[in-house]
């Protein structure tokens, strides 16, 4: 009961559905035979783990656009910086079992004759510093960004360009062979991941079950931050600025905090689509991406929980089925797709449904008020202490 007060029971029935998926698939995928309607064939199960690592994706990207305001063109970035932490983990695992046969060296560093294995990819052989870093990196990006970006007071579009020039530098800089990344090819080839082989069926449960998880976590931290009383202050710079800076308020650490939580989150995420995708190249970066997150959460609804949970699920799904019907329309669809949400949904399907039963329920409130029902007489009210 207290965590219901702490949270929200919303927010609970939000975290109970993505656990009991958790439950669901790998029963479905084990426990019924392939005829069976309900059957999850084990190709589904990944791509259902990378559909909700977009997800968690997309919160982050809610934590700081929905309640912050803040529009970031360049969360595929932290994204990408947590699936780089994750692969050079993985590639530290392949050892002797590449095509080289060199049991220190990634193969493609074989390839380019490099001799040593360069500092920034020590310590990668453990996972847990890799989880690490696949958190303080993005992490040390976003607070060194917004430090400077919301000390001087950078804000509307000219921030969200600026996040996007901050993705688009990192994508050209990743495609350089000597950047020790893999260049254009990126990481790939995985064999292993904790011990386990990363292509076993096991395996990928395990990992989609971790991916469910994560995102369960991820509703529940985004919940207590919203329902404090900095979330609070969130939403008053979100919606005046001007007038929570002249009350005292730093509006600039409100934002420093909330967009290194959510690149941190963002990161996280990438961390667990490496394994589940089986490669991570600079595209990864590409300004498109990190835009397509926007049309998720739009899509869903920024400003809610749900909302962009939903819009990632239907979008990224809908696109598997577009692209292997029309490839060459997809990104029109997409935009159409934004535009119409724009036009004719701007608080997403998740903020329409519930504007629209808050409104229902006010009305209903109304008449009953109205007739007389569920009130009390005016002699009768009193406070408690009578």
């Amino acid at each position: 009961m207290i965590f219901a007060r702490f949270l929200g029971l919303r927010v609970w029935w939000i975290v109970l559905a993505i656990l009991g998926v958790a439950v669901l698939v790998p029963l479905a995928n084990t426990q019924l035979s392939p005829s069976h309607p309900l059957h999850v064939p084990d190709y589904a199960v990944p791509l259902l783990g990378k559909y909700l690592s977009y997800a968690l994706l997309a919160l982050s990207l809610d934590l700081v656009w929905g309640y912050v305001g803040i529009l970031s063109l360049g969360h595929g970035a932290f994204f990408a910086l947590g699936g780089y932490a994750m692969g050079m983990y993985l590639m530290r695992q392949i050892g002797a079992r590449g095509v080289y046969a060199n049991p220190v060296l990634p193969d493609f560093m074989v390839f380019l004759n490099w001799k040593e294995l360069p500092w920034f990819w020590q310590g990668f052989d453990h996972f847990g510093f890799a989880a690490l870093m696949a958190l303080a990196v993005p992490g040390l990006l976003a607070f060194v960004f917004g430090y400077f970006a919301f000390r001087s007071r950078v804000t509307g579009v000219y921030l969200s360009i600026i996040t996007q020039a901050m993705t688009y530098a990192l994508l050209l800089a990743f495609f350089q062979n000597d950047m020790g990344f893999g260049g254009n090819n990126g990481l790939t080839d995985f064999k292993d991941i904790l011990g386990a082989p990363i292509a076993a069926g096991s395996t990928r449960l395990g990992l989609f079950v971790a991916t469910c998880v994560a995102l369960a976590l991820g509703v529940v931290v985004i919940g207590a931050i919203t329902r404090s009383k900095l979330g609070l202050l969130m939403v008053a710079v979100r919606d005046a600025e001007s007038r929570t800076r002249f009350l005292g308020w730093r509006s600039e650490h409100v934002k420093l905090f909330a967009f290194t939580v959510s690149a941190m989150m963002a990161g996280i995420a990438g961390a667990l689509y490496v394994p589940q995708v089986g490669i991570i190249n600079p595209g990864e970066f590409a300004p498109v991406n990190s835009i397509e997150v926007v049309v998720w959460t739009a899509v869903g609804g920024r400003g809610t929980l749900l909302g962009p949970i939903v819009g990632a699920l239907l979008v990224n799904s809908g696109k598997s089925v577009f692209t292997a019907a029309a490839p060459e329309y997809w990104l029109f669809v997409l935009g159409g797709l934004f535009i119409f949400t724009t036009l004719f949904l701007p608080k997403g399907i998740v903020g329409t449904i519930g504007s629209g039963f808050s409104g229902w329920r006010e009305r209903r409130r109304s008449r009953d008020a109205e007739k007389g029902v569920g009130t009390l007489p005016a002699a009768s009210v009193g406070s408690p202490a009578e």
